[in-house]
């Protein structure tokens, strides 16, 4: 069972954020491999 983590907007801006940039690459990375599981609100989406 893979881990589930919920995000929020401040996740997906995190790719825009040169302090945050690498390490939210390297989470959506987990993302499109499977290791981990998002789960967000309608209100996120």
């Amino acid at each position: 069972m893979t881990q589930r983590f919920y995000f929020d907007t401040s996740v997906f801006g995190g790719v825009f954020d040169k302090e945050f940039e690498d390490a939210t690459l390297q989470l959506f990375e987990q993302l499109k491999l499977g290791i981990i599981t998002c789960v967000f609100s309608d209100l996120t989406e």
